[in-house]
């Protein structure tokens, strides 16, 4: 009798387990979701078409700004610095003056020279008025030969002297100029070197350093694999190159590939290159890093769908296509490079077909689905 307490038990505890399934069905088949003749909804999917044209592939590196052109500025005189004309880390304009040295010796150099100048001016003069009046007297006889050479050559000595005295004063006006050196270029001007109150010498003391950054280089580097194609590009006409700061929300700045250096680096196997932009903005600085985006190589004639369309399987990659009686087929591709959000398709599509890009989880080979536009 106590073998067989527990059957009755196990038995009504089945029945209720049973009776739970069959209820829990019956619920689930009322809630399904139906098309038509009770046929499963359909699947609410975004698509793309597919492409055939050409694809430009780009390289994303980090670059650095730099000046576009960089002046350490020195006097071409010495003397004592009077005066610094322009701000620190402020503009400057080219041809404005910016440093000022005292021009007293200087001046007084040049006026120096024109004194001497104006003696052997006077001199030259006398000396051609002499050489005139003995020039009469010589056919006369009344002047020997020898003194008529003699005046002769005292105006040639004068004439010399007059030219030479003239160069002088060219160089000492020159010299003068130098006390006040202007910009050679639109930029931004450094701390100072020296300071007003300084002795400086000629060619030797650094006064500031200026750097031109209207327009201002990217400077960056990429594989000498992606040579061929940046200089193939360069060749068809200009390169846009696109820099981003990062960590800010500026948007990108269009830059122009103007330099490719004519040696590759046999240590890191790169090559250098520079794209010029007019940073009018003043949004960038020389050092500051920058993403570059550069194209390399223009695939022609390829079929291309956005990279989210593309999904993978144990038995390769595959794009789900849009029939036109609104189902979709699983269609195995062969994928290539990739670029600014598109994707070589090598083998696989004929370029008119239209895609999956969104909705990808929910969808088997031959699923009805329902194309989504907008927000909906």
């Amino acid at each position: 009798m106590q073998r067989k307490s527990w059957k009755k038990p196990a038995l009504i505890v089945a029945v209720l387990v049973a009776v739970a399934m069959v209820t829990s069905f019956c619920r689930s088949r009322e809630t399904a979701p139906a098309h038509g003749n009770g046929a499963p909804a359909a699947v609410p999917i975004r698509v793309a078409a597919a492409h055939r044209g050409d694809l430009d592939l780009t390289l994303k590196v980090i670059g650095r700004a730099e000046a576009y052109s960089t002046v350490n500025v020195q006097a071409r005189v010495s003397g004592q610095l009077q005066e610094l004309l322009f701000k620190p880390g402020g503009h400057v304009k080219q041809g404005d003056t910016i440093i000022r040295i005292d021009p007293s010796l200087l001046q007084a150099q040049l006026d120096q020279a024109l004194g001497n100048l104006a003696k052997d001016e006077a001199q030259l003069v006398n000396a051609q008025a002499v050489l005139k009046r003995y020039s009469l007297l010589i056919g006369k006889g009344y002047v020997s030969q020898s003194d008529y050479d003699t005046y002769k050559a005292n105006e040639g000595l004068y004439l010399a002297s007059v030219k030479a005295d003239k160069a002088a004063v060219e160089l000492a006006r020159t010299e003068l100029s130098y006390a006040q050196i202007q910009a050679p270029f639109d930029g931004i001007a450094g701390a100072p070197l020296v300071y007003p109150g300084a002795q400086v010498t000629a060619n030797d003391t650094s006064i500031v350093v200026l750097n031109q950054i209207h327009p201002i280089h990217i400077t960056f580097s990429i594989p000498e694999t992606g040579l061929a194609g940046t200089q193939a590009s360069m060749a068809r006409g200009t390169v846009p190159v696109t820099a981003t700061l990062p960590g800010t929300k500026l948007p990108p700045m269009q830059a122009e590939l103007d330099f490719i250096n004519n040696a590759v680096d046999i240590t890191t196997s790169t090559i250098q290159l520079k794209a010029r932009y007019d940073n009018h903005d003043d949004h960038l600085t020389p050092g500051q890093f920058v993403e570059v985006v550069l194209p390399t190589t223009r695939l022609t004639n390829v079929v291309t769908v956005p990279v989210v369309a593309l999904q993978n399987s144990p038995l390769g990659s595959f794009v789900f296509v849009v029939n036109a009686d609104d189902t979709v087929q699983q269609r195995m591709v062969s994928a290539g490079p990739s670029s600014n959000g598109q994707i070589v398709i090598e083998k696989g599509l004929s370029g008119d077909e239209r895609v999956v890009t969104d909705g990808q989880l929910l969808l088997v080979d031959g699923a009805r689905v329902r194309i989504v536009t907008g927000n909906g």
